[in-house]
């Protein structure tokens, strides 16, 4: 496995643009003005609420943080902080593990949460400050990134636009433990598709699903 220094030598090394002149107009004019918009109106109308409701929730069934902040591969291999409201029971010293199905480190509140996609909504933050968008590959964390770098040719270039709350990925149904290398392999097929297609109606149409996915519950994820 490749070593995390390692790992970030190479990522600093990849800063591949996009060559396409109308790739560029969206995605640094009208994608982000997009993102400003909409992560503003969660912010002031949702996020303003939610954040003291579930953080008393959370605090209630479980001592420790509101909120989980994790390093993630983000556009062009920068590592940033992600947010989102803690789902597991708090363990410091934990290890990095991904949740399983039946994992009992999982509250009964953070199922839910997990389940209606509730617990990435503090990541409207992370749009505002420019570090994810609201539609785009997921990011992944470092461990990860650290060990697919440089084994899945393609894994890389899913870091040439920035990672988003949603993705073509997910609304597929690329969800829960990535325990299988092929699993990897399924979930960035997607995101180059999304890459080499990005536009506002596909962004559109995921942002749909997204939504449609949060009220019918996702059994993939546990």
């Amino acid at each position: 496995m490749l070593s995390l220094n390692s790992h970030y030598k190479s990522l600093y090394v990849y800063t591949e643009p996009s060559t396409r002149r109308s790739d560029f107009t969206y995605q640094q004019l009208g994608k982000r003005a997009f993102d400003i918009g909409v992560a503003l109106l969660i912010a002031v109308t949702i996020l303003s609420w939610l954040i003291p409701l579930l953080g008393l929730l959370i605090r209630i069934e479980s001592p420790g943080p509101i909120l989980f902040i994790q390093k993630r591969t983000g556009f062009r291999g920068v590592e940033f902080n992600c947010l989102k409201f803690r789902t597991m029971t708090y363990n410091p010293k934990a290890d990095f593990q991904q949740a399983t199905k039946y994992d009992n480190r999982v509250t009964l509140l953070g199922r839910f949460l997990r389940r209606t996609n509730l617990d990435e909504m503090p990541q409207f933050l992370n749009v505002l400050v420019g570090d994810m968008s609201i539609v785009g590959p997921r990011p992944h964390a470092l461990q990860h990134s650290a060990q697919f770098w440089n084994t899945m040719p393609e894994y890389r270039k899913r870091y040439r636009v920035k990672p988003g709350i949603t993705g073509l990925a997910q609304v597929r149904g690329c969800r829960g433990e990535t325990d299988k290398f092929i699993k990897m392999q399924h979930r960035v097929k997607y995101d180059r598709f999304y890459n080499r297609k990005r536009s506002p109606a596909l962004d559109m149409w995921i942002c749909w699903l997204t939504i449609k996915s949060m009220i019918e519950g996702n059994m993939n994820v546990w």
